[in-house]
């Protein structure tokens, strides 16, 4: 066998029995619990922009972006700017593509950092809430001439809110790419866990993409990404556009 083809057969191989591990699956999500009270991804920068995520969800998005290509990823949440520099940065390395980053309050010291990075050229931002119709609108004429779009969504996390995103942004991922649902991660956590904010289990991304799962055939879960990952704020987030 080709030994190429030999280690990815290797590598699919130790995934799924990672997958299948009951214990390093709650190991990792035992991490995340205790990680998250000492506001461990806000440990991290990507070229000097606070990124506030985990590293290992960056590595697996790097790995879906090398793959895909895709010449327009829109995100919603900016805060920092830091993933939507990370995301423009491997379009730099591509040599194509662009990043849309939309928030409902993009701070002047955010912007004004932003617009004077390296990495501005790829970038763009509108600010106003994601699932205002208007500002939907403008998205979808900024993504009609894409060819391969990737959607990440990662503003408010309560289930009326995402799944309004879900509604917005799905029809516009193309097949083959992939529309990612961060902190789903919200679903596994205690109940009280998140005392002042609006979300929590029950009423959380994760809530919204099975519902979201449930009424379409677009898209499936691509189970490989966490499974490899064991540590990652997007259980059940990562989903691949099939058709």
């Amino acid at each position: 066998m080709d030994p190429v083809e030999q280690f990815r057969l290797e590598r699919q191989e130790n995934i799924a029995r990672l997958g299948r591990d009951a214990g390093l699956q709650e190991l990792g999500r035992s991490f995340i619990e205790r990680t998250g009270e000492a506001k461990y991804s806000y440990n991290f920068t990507w070229m000097g922009r606070p990124i506030i995520q985990f590293p290992q969800d960056m590595v697996a998005m790097q790995e879906l972006i090398w793959s895909v290509r895709p010449d327009l990823i829109i995100e919603t949440g900016v805060a920092h700017g830091g993933s939507l520099v990370y995301y423009a940065s491997l379009l730099e390395l591509i040599g194509e593509g662009r990043v849309l980053g939309i928030d409902i309050d993009i701070r002047a010291h955010n912007r004004a950092a932003i617009e004077a990075h390296p990495m501005a050229h790829r970038i763009q931002l509108l600010q106003g809430s994601s699932i205002d119709q208007a500002l939907v609108d403008q998205v979808r004429a900024i993504a009609a001439p894409a060819r391969r779009v990737m959607v990440l969504l990662d503003s408010n996390h309560t289930d009326a809110h995402v799944a309004g995103e879900l509604a917005a942004y799905a029809p516009l991922v193309t097949a083959g790419s992939y529309l990612v649902v961060f902190d789903t991660v919200i679903e596994q956590m205690p109940a009280g866990y998140f005392p002042d904010r609006p979300w929590g289990p029950g009423n959380n991304p994760m809530t919204a993409v099975r519902r979201f799962l449930a009424s379409t055939d677009r898209f499936e879960i691509d189970r490989s990404v966490c499974d490899k990952l064991l540590v990652s704020v997007a259980p059940e987030g990562y989903l691949r556009c099939v058709k």
